[in-house]
């Protein structure tokens, strides 16, 4: 079975930032200058995902450690925090008495159009699968329990689920990922490989996106000169 019901305890939900949380000023941090009009605040700082994965990675050690795995990086969105994640438990491992060999794998799945979660969900790749995968965002939750049932099929022992970032979303199935970084309102944010329309993707930090006129504005201007 992997992942869990919404009934635990504030540490299992990760870090919980509040509805009210305004995030910080962009003039605090350094992002490229054609980002910059479509975008309203840093909501989490790359400093803050790196300690945070870092912690998760050591719950993963604690939980797995001597277990041979394949981590199940799942595309696009969830390639950055993926990475991030294998190369922190890679070095727990040449500290600690516990060895995690890891093979690494990918599943590529779309269930967004434009900032909207949408029913059809398309998987494509990864037959040999086992244990563990990480995800950048849970939102509905319906995306995720698709791809396990697709996962089961293949019997692995177990599965554990790593997420980065989880809303809070009024039609949301209740599904909670074994390891989670950072509970968050249900607002849309790019960066950290979270697109939108497969840009943003280049940002270290996680932001929120205004989804703007002048975005859209660019997008044209872009179509129109090819």
């Amino acid at each position: 079975m992997a992942g869990r019901e919404r009934n635990q305890t504030d540490m299992d939900k990760g870090i919980v930032i509040p509805d009210d949380w305004p995030g910080y000023p962009l003039d605090l941090f350094t992002s490229p200058e054609h980002y910059c009009e479509d975008l309203e605040c840093v909501y989490i700082p790359h400093g803050v995902i790196m300690d945070r994965t870092e912690r998760l990675a050591r719950n993963i050690m604690d939980d797995l450690g001597d277990h041979d795995i394949v981590v199940l990086c799942v595309l696009k969105g969830g390639y950055q925090f993926c990475a991030d994640l294998v190369d922190c438990i890679k070095v727990l491992c040449r500290h600690s008495n516990k060895t995690l060999p890891m093979r690494v794998d990918f599943i590529r799945l779309k269930s967004y159009l434009n900032d909207q979660s949408t029913e059809d969900l398309h998987i494509e790749g990864a037959e040999n699968l086992s244990v563990l995968s990480g995800k950048a965002i849970v939102d509905t939750g319906k995306t995720m329990k698709t791809l396990l049932d697709h996962v089961e099929a293949f019997s692995p022992k177990m599965i554990k689920v790593a997420g980065l970032l989880v809303k809070r979303v009024p039609s949301g199935t209740g599904y909670l990922p074994d390891y989670v970084g950072f509970e968050i309102p249900n607002r849309f944010v790019v960066g950290y490989a979270l697109d939108y329309n497969e840009y943003f993707r280049d940002l270290n930090l996680c932001l929120i996106f205004l989804c703007g006129k002048q975005f859209f504005d660019k997008q044209k201007v872009q179509k129109n000169s090819f």
